[in-house]
C-alpha cells in the first residue's frame, strides 16, 4: 500500500507576492490584431458597483434566455489624449525603440510629469510614413483634471498598441490620432469581451493565516495559534519559497480575463446613484458597465485590453439590459 498523500496547506499561486511598482498596472502582452487597424486597449477609473437585470446571454447557463439579476462594475472612461507615436523593432534582445514622434500641442500637466520635446517642435510625419516597424504604439495619457471624482491632477502615461492591417495602414491610422482625444467606443463595443488589468487593494503586511489560508494551530499549542507549525526540513538548509510565511498582501498586478461589456454609456444621469458612488461621487463623463467585479479600489486606474484567451466563437451582440439600479449606495 502506497504512502497516503496529504495536500499542502495554503496556496502558493502568484508567488512571489510583491508590491506593484506603481498604482496603475503594467500590461506585458497584447493579442494579435484583426484585418483593420484599431487601438487594442483603453483605461478608466473604477467608480463602484451596482446591480442590474439582464436577459442571460450565456448559452450554456441554466438560466439562458431568462431575465436574471447580476452584479455590475461601473468604470468611468473619459477620453485619452494621444501625445505621441512610438515605433519598435525586434532584435535578439527583444524590442527597442526605432522612432518616436510627439504632438505639437502637449498638455501642461504632462509637461510637469515628464520631459517632452520643446514647444513648437513639428513632428516629422513624412519620414514616419516611410518607416517599417514590428510594433506601433500610441503614447497616451489621462486627463484627470476634468474628473471631479479624481482629486489628482497629474496624468497617468501609458502605451496602447495599434493592431490589425498592414504596418503602413497602422502608421497612417496612428498619424490621424496624433494630438487628438480617443474615446472608448473606438476601442470596443457593447457585448464584446475584454481583459481587465489592475492593481488590487493593498492590505499591507499580513500573517500567514490571512495571506495563505493556513489553518490555526490547536489551542494546546505552547506558544501561539497563528503561527507556522514548521519552516521546513533540515535539508535543504534554507527556507523554501513554497513555505507560507508573513508578508505583503494586496497591491499586486492582476488580470481578469474575458469580462463582458454590458453597456457603453454617454449620459451619466443614467447610472449615477442617489448620493453618488461611495468614495467617488458622481460620474461626469462616459462610462462602461462590466459584468461582475474587477480588481482594485475605487478611484484606481484600470486598463482594458482586447481578449487574449478567447475560446471558440464569441457572439458580439449587445446584451438586453432591462434595468440598472441607481439606488443609494450610502447604506441608509
Amino acid at each position: 500500500m502506497g504512502k497516503a498523500h496529504k495536500p499542502r496547506r495554503g496556496s502558493v499561486a502568484y508567488s512571489p507576492r510583491k508590491r506593484a511598482n506603481r498604482p496603475y498596472p503594467v500590461v506585458k502582452s497584447w493579442p494579435e490584431g484583426g484585418s483593420e487597424p484599431k487601438i487594442q486597449g483603453f483605461a478608466g477609473y473604477k467608480a463602484g458597483m451596482t446591480h442590474a437585470f439582464v436577459v442571460d446571454y450565456r448559452p450554456t447557463s441554466t438560466t439562458s434566455g431568462q431575465e436574471v439579476q447580476i452584479p455590475v462594475t461601473v468604470v468611468e472612461v473619459p477620453p485619452l489624449k494621444v501625445a505621441g507615436i512610438r515605433l519598435y523593432e525586434s532584435d535578439v534582445y527583444g524590442k527597442r525603440t526605432k522612432m518616436e514622434v510627439w504632438s505639437e500641442k502637449i498638455d501642461k500637466d504632462l509637461i510637469r510629469r515628464l520631459p517632452v520635446p520643446a514647444k513648437g517642435t513639428k513632428p516629422d510625419l513624412k519620414s514616419l510614413e516611410k518607416e517599417d516597424a514590428d510594433d506601433i504604439r500610441l503614447i497616451v495619457h489621462t486627463i484627470p483634471r476634468n474628473i471631479t471624482g479624481i482629486p489628482k491632477k497629474s496624468p497617468e502615461v501609458m502605451e496602447i498598441p495599434v493592431g490589425g492591417g498592414t504596418v503602413q495602414e497602422r502608421i497612417k491610422y496612428s498619424i490621424g490620432l496624433l494630438g487628438k482625444e480617443i474615446l472608448f467606443s473606438e476601442f470596443q463595443v457593447e457585448g464584446a469581451m475584454v481583459d481587465i488589468i489592475a492593481v488590487t487593494k493593498g492590505k499591507g503586511f499580513q500573517g500567514l493565516n490571512k495571506r495563505f489560508g493556513v489553518k490555526l494551530l490547536t489551542h494546546k499549542n505552547s506558544k501561539h495559534r497563528r503561527m507556522l507549525g514548521t519552516q521546513g526540513p533540515w535539508h535543504p538548509a534554507w527556507i523554501m519559497s513554497t513555505v507560507p510565511n508573513s508578508g505583503q498582501m494586496g497591491y499586486h498586478n492582476r488580470t481578469e480575463y474575458n469580462k463582458r461589456i454590458l453597456k457603453v454609456g454617454k449620459d451619466p444621469s443614467e447610472i449615477n446613484p442617489k448620493g453618488g458612488f461611495v468614495h467617488y461621487g458622481n460620474i461626469q463623463t462616459n462610462y462602461v458597465l462590466i459584468h461582475g467585479s474587477i480588481p482594485g479600489p475605487t478611484k484606481r486606474l484600470v486598463r482594458f485590453r482586447d481578449p487574449t484567451r478567447v475560446h471558440g466563437h464569441v457572439d458580439v451582440k449587445a446584451p438586453d439590459l432591462t434595468y440598472v439600479s441607481t439606488a443609494s449606495k450610502q447604506g441608509k
